[in-house]
């Protein structure tokens, strides 16, 4: 298997991403019941995900855009309470900041070290992860997300825009992820060559078709893995 250069999912792929979400719900939360407490008891955090899930599934045009998914679901919970104007700017800052303050998982930022001195990396997300504020921007090449693009994984295009940012073939690129179908699915879909992160050790789900190239254990069994190809 010739690898020139690798993609990488983030969430769950180099850190925990709920602990990160349930921190930036419950800031959130906080800001309301200091300054708009009517919005904050007539929608306490529960509501608000039920609200965003309901968004979601109206508005499947943006499937790729989780920024715009959440806009949308605090602009309808201020005007359920009978304010037009949610102040939206204040409100995402303070969930994205607490959603980008990640805890790596002890094995990935050696290994991306360790990756990124041999091999070019492009970060691949259907998410709103930031490489700035998370401070690991330095360890990749370029950064693609379905927000830019317009089409979230397992869609080849995603892939395929990652390929074309590295000039290589898909073929030429190993696609790293923790999501057996987004990740997997999409990147072998898309001609990739595909490394599954199976922290949990769980069985492949034969439903999704051909099990993946490489089945780790965690980044650190990735790295190896890579260097022992030479």
């Amino acid at each position: 298997m010739r690898i020139r250069a690798l993609t990488l999912d983030l969430d769950d792929t180099l850190w925990p991403v709920l602990p990160a979400l349930e921190r930036a719900d419950r800031e959130v939360d906080a800001y309301l019941r200091q300054h708009y407490p009517d919005v904050a008891r007539a929608g306490p955090i529960p509501a608000r995900r039920a609200l965003r899930a309901e968004v979601a599934a109206e508005r499947t045009d943006l499937a790729h855009d989780f920024t715009a998914q959440r806009h949308i679901t605090m602009q309808r919970a201020f005007t359920a309470c009978g304010i037009d104007q949610a102040p939206l700017e204040v409100l995402w800052e303070i969930y994205f900041s607490a959603r980008n303050s990640v805890e790596l998982y002890p094995d990935s930022l050696p290994a991306l070290q360790r990756i990124a001195e041999r091999w070019p990396v492009v970060s691949l997300t259907n998410g709103n992860a930031d490489l700035d504020r998370i401070g690991i921007r330095e360890h990749f090449a370029h950064h693609v997300s379905a927000r830019d693009t317009g089409t979230p994984k397992p869609d080849a295009r995603i892939f395929l825009a990652a390929a074309a940012q590295l000039g290589l073939e898909p073929s030429d690129i190993l696609h790293v992820g923790d999501d057996p179908e987004l990740d997997v699915v999409g990147a072998r879909e898309a001609g990739m060559r595909t490394a599954w992160i199976n922290r949990a050790r769980h069985p492949w789900p034969g439903a999704l078709g051909a099990a993946p190239d490489l089945d780790l254990r965690d980044m650190k069994a990735l790295v190896d893995w890579l260097e022992a190809q030479g």
